[in-house]
Formats: C-alpha cells, sequence, structure tokens
C-alpha cells in the first residue's frame, strides 16, 4: 500500500512538471524588412564610423513544429565600422498562440553584404505559458542590397518555471 502511494506521488509529479520542464526546437527562418525606423549619428572618431538606434519587424518564412513563431519585432543598436558591424537588442517573437517569447540578442557582420552575419541570442521570458521561459540559441543571416535581411535561427526554450 505504501508503495502504491509513493509510485502514484511519483507519477503523479512527472505528469504535472512534463509540460513546465518540455524542451521546445527553435528551427524558425525570418525575413526582416528594412528597418521602419533607423537614427545614425556619426561618432567622429575615425571616417565611416557610425552608431545607429533601429527599429523593424520581421515575419517567419519557415518553423517548427510545436513552437510556430510568425512575427517579431526589434529594437537594436549597431555600431558600424568600414571593417564591420556589432549590434546589440531585444527582439519579441509572437507565437501562433498569441504568446510572446522575449529574445537579448549580441551579433557581428562582416562589411561586405554578400558576406554572411552571426548571432547568439537568449530567451529570458514572455507572456501566458512562456512567462518564465528560459532558451539558447544561434541565428545566420544574409544581408540585401535593399537593407533587409533574412535569419536562420536554431536553439531551444523550456516554458518552465
Amino acid at each position: 500500500m505504501i508503495m502504491q502511494r509513493k509510485l502514484l506521488v511519483v507519477c503523479s509529479v512527472l505528469v504535472v512538471a512534463s509540460p513546465v520542464l518540455a524542451q521546445n526546437k527553435i528551427n524558425t527562418t525570418w525575413h526582416c524588412p528594412k528597418a521602419a525606423a533607423a537614427q545614425k549619428m556619426d561618432v567622429g572618431d575615425m571616417p565611416d564610423h557610425t552608431f545607429v538606434l533601429a527599429q523593424g519587424e520581421c515575419t517567419a518564412t519557415a518553423g517548427s513544429k510545436g513552437l510556430e513563431e510568425k512575427g517579431g519585432a526589434y529594437t537594436e543598436f549597431r555600431d558600424m565600422k568600414k571593417t564591420g558591424a556589432t549590434n546589440h537588442g531585444r527582439f519579441i517573437a509572437t507565437l501562433a498562440s498569441g504568446d510572446k517569447l522575449f529574445y537579448t540578442y549580441a551579433g557581428s557582420a562582416p562589411a561586405d553584404v554578400n558576406k554572411s552575419a552571426s548571432n547568439k541570442w537568449t530567451i529570458d521570458g514572455g507572456t501566458g505559458k512562456f512567462a518564465h521561459a528560459k532558451g539558447a540559441g544561434t541565428c545566420s543571416g544574409k544581408r540585401n542590397a535593399d537593407e533587409s535581411a533574412d535569419w536562420h535561427c536554431t536553439g531551444s526554450v523550456r516554458a518552465g518555471k
């Protein structure tokens, strides 16, 4: 009888904890048009050194089953030089369910737009069942002549507390 109760308690804990601790794979392709808003400022310490504060939106063009990211909005800071650029910012992805994931990212890109850019990201919360989400991953991207970009991002997120 005692053994049956212990087994029942263990099974109950596993059933309740499983959805909370479930890990979702992220494998999303994004298209981001030219930033909707960008403020550019020359730094003045060397030719062609500028800081840019930019905001824009992206659309998911392919994604993971079970974690369908549909769209997102970013706000980022760019440090641009002749040799390349670094950036960091926040990305808020909206899922098909309406829940949101909050990403923090940082990356770099060479000056040549024909070469790929990359970043690393973490997830530190969201809304709905992702309010306490944690995750991490990377993106690689292609910048286009029209100032749009296409990104492929992979990683994982855990929705639990």
